[in-house]
């Protein structure tokens, strides 16, 4: 990225140079479009150019009928946008659905012995594993009868804390199939982190496992499991039960052994419940399905809920005419189920359709940057679904496709922007340039995508997301709330400017915190019913071209991405702080050619306390423990004093341009004390203490 181009950018979005607190991701002056190959076009469920006409404002918010027709509704709606009470948006109101029947059940008769999930161990030797929709049907009601006797029903919650394995798609297929409500913790987390994930979702129960593979190493995750627990009931919460599902189902492969009255091994539960089959439960459209956890400015995770009707319509939707999964494709999305990704695009939305999902144990360059076309060519993997961390890393370390025969028809990347010389390798190396890349924006909140083209009939282009998915209407607009016309090479924030079925439904225990983080700095007129008058804030920056396409550039607020995860600065900050002798702390994304972006932390430290390589470790120590390995800081830099305001606010955008090596610092007269810039960059680009 051309710093001249990138000062013009953070110039452009704020005259306070927020932007560069979270740092621009990329922009490119590239305006190279392609257009999908002949054979794409022919097979892809939307041949004709005029289906995203059906879509267009005027048709709102009926458009979204196409979504939810493709599902099964024990009673079909009466209102399909209930308004009343903006911004908490209800879809389909009046109608009842079982997520689980959807995604399970009614495919029996058709897709019965045919594959809903490959599951692919790490370990070579292993064998995998082949659940047919028979086979997910009879081990999802065994699960479901196992919950139903420990007393759990309807609205109430479970935390699974669980790695790639099926028992985690059945888990929550059999929660769905009850009503009950799960929060799936990402298994790389630590104890703790599922702890306030455990307590802030008030369970009472969690599901998790003895182990599992990863990267070549054994983890031992019911230990994991242990802290959750313990430090949950520190916090005054206690867990009543955690059922333990085996990695190996002939032993137990833990240190940590089970607790007498409180732990139970799946195995054992399940003989017990083996052949039953119980009924799914109709449930209200705008019921909670999951809550999905995800890393907030304020320092605690943010806990999305997702309606069953809307978010299962919506991922259903945007899976067929967008994703263009077909019941024969094998699809793989390398995106862990303890992430949105997961869940919409590797669970509820390809199995709602009937199709077949690969699930991978571990890592993709394990045992090395080759096995990916090796899964590929020997399951036929036709759809394949990554970020570009995973691209770029795998083309770094010489992966080599070409010597593997498979054949991929839709190529999609997602987390993050990805770079024109990473996506034509993607296009061209991986995807023989057979397949048609699709470029996808949204995020957690949004339950799927809210950028994207259709793969049939509309142009890839470089370094852009696209324009808005169907039904979606995003807008560009200036720190004032105006509006940025396309083509104008603006940039600002990107907000949409419609409801639409996926998005969450609220903020678990917190609907305040969804109207501030999310519609409060735009909304035109708080004592409207009208949506118009309640545009989403994304919090990313964009711009967009004439053709509609959208560039997204990072983002706006202090979330950092890293490899596709968003971490919150205020969690990584906050964990530093509880090391002793450490004063302040401020997290900076620093550009990193494989992850996007990294953590560089700042810290200052109290009277007495002199600057040691010791600190600076048991800083990035804290944070591995408290928050998990992925928030881990690329960097600690231990600083005399934070470049502060005359108010007291570290200006981040500062250390964010010293991690990153320039010196467009912006106007630095409000800050205390000047001169503590120079000193600070010396201290990171001279020969200053660096750990």
């Amino acid at each position: 990225m051309a710093g001249g181009k990138a000062k013009e950018i953070e110039k452009e979005i704020e005259k306070e140079a927020r932007i560069s607190e979270a740092e621009v991701a990329v922009h490119w002056g590239e305006e190279e479009y392609i257009e999908p190959p002949e054979e794409i076009k022919r097979q892809a469920y939307v041949t004709d150019p005029t289906f995203r006409e059906k879509f267009k404002e005027e048709n709102f918010p009926e458009c979204f009928h196409i979504y939810a027709d493709l599902l099964d509704w024990d009673r079909y709606w009466h209102t399909t946008l209930d308004t009343s009470n903006p911004p908490f948006w209800k879809w389909f109101v009046g109608g009842k659905l079982n997520a689980c029947y959807n995604c399970v059940d009614r495919h029996l008769k058709k897709y019965g012995n045919k594959a809903a999930i490959i599951w692919v161990p790490e370990p070579e030797d292993e064998p995998k594993r082949v659940l047919t929709y028979y086979d997910l049907y009879y081990q999802v009601n065994v699960v479901a009868s196992v919950l139903q006797s420990l007393g759990l029903k309807a609205g109430d919650t479970v935390t699974l804390y669980m790695p790639m394995v099926p028992e985690l798609p059945i888990t929550m297929l059999a929660c769905a199939r009850l009503g009950i409500i799960h929060s799936q913790v990402f298994s790389g987390f630590s104890g703790p982190a599922c702890a306030e994930r455990i307590i802030d979702a008030e369970s009472k129960v969690l599901i998790t496992i003895d182990g599992y593979w990863r990267n070549g190493k054994w983890i031992d995750h019911k230990k994991n499991a242990d802290i959750a627990v313990n430090v949950a009931a520190e916090r005054g919460h206690k867990v009543e039960k955690v059922l333990i599902w085996q990695r190996y189902r002939d032993r137990y492969n833990s240190e940590s052994k089970p607790i007498e009255g409180r732990d139970f091994l799946m195995k054992d539960l399940l003989k017990e419940h083996r052949g039953k089959k119980v009924p799914y439960v109709p449930m209200p459209a705008e019921a909670p399905l999951f809550i999905m956890y995800t890393s907030g400015s304020t320092g605690k995770p943010k806990g999305c809920v997702h309606s069953i009707g809307g978010y299962l319509a919506y991922v259903a939707g945007t899976c067929k005419y967008i994703h263009d999964i077909h019941p024969e494709d094998i699809h793989w999305c390398m995106a862990d189920i303890g992430w949105i990704t997961g869940h919409s695009y590797i669970v509820y939305g390809p199995l709602a359709l009937g199709a077949t999902v690969l699930i991978y144990e571990g890592v993709p360059t394990y045992p090395d940057p080759d096995r990916p076309w090796r899964i590929a060519e020997r399951y036929g993997v036709t759809i394949l679904h990554t970020a570009p961390t995973a691209i770029r890393l795998l083309k770094k370390l010489g992966s080599d496709p070409s010597k593997y025969d498979y054949k991929f028809r839709i190529l999609v990347t997602v987390g993050e922007p990805i770079e024109p010389e990473v996506w034509r390798w993607y296009y061209t190396a991986v995807g023989k340039k057979q397949a048609v890349v699709l470029d996808t924006w949204w995020q957690t909140e949004t339950g799927g995508w809210l950028c994207a083209h259709l793969p049939g009939v509309e142009p890839m282009k470089l370094g852009s997301t696209g324009p808005g998915a169907l039904g979606i209407y995003p807008v560009i607009y200036d720190e004032n709330g105006n509006e940025i016309p396309p083509g104008s090479g603006k940039a600002g924030y990107i907000c949409i400017k419609n409801p639409w079925p996926g998005r969450m439904l609220t903020i678990w225990k917190n609907p305040e915190r969804m109207i501030k983080g999310y519609y409060e700095k735009f909304c035109k007129n708080k004592e409207s019913k009208d949506w118009r008058d309640w545009p989403y804030i994304a919090g990313d920056a964009a711009t967009c071209d004439k053709r509609g396409y959208f560039r997204i550039l990072g983002r706006m607020d202090d979330i950092i991405n890293v490899a596709g995860h968003r971490l919150g600065t205020k969690e990584i900050e906050s964990a530093a702080l509880t090391v002793e002798g450490v004063a302040e702390a401020a997290v900076v994304p620093k550009i990193d050619e494989l992850k996007g972006h990294v953590p560089d932390l700042y810290i200052s430290l109290k009277d007495g306390y002199e600057p040691s390589p010791e600190i600076a470790e048991k800083v990035k120590m804290a944070v591995r423990n408290i928050i998990g390995p992925i928030a881990t800081p690329a960097h600690v830099y231990i600083v005399p004093d934070m470049p502060k305001t005359r108010s007291g606010k570290i200006m981040r955008r500062v250390l964010a341009c010293i991690s990153n090596g320039r010196k467009d610092f912006g106007d630095l007269t409000t800050l205390i004390d000047p001169s503590i810039v120079e000193k600070i960059w010396e201290i990171v680009h001279g020969e200053g203490l660096t750990f």
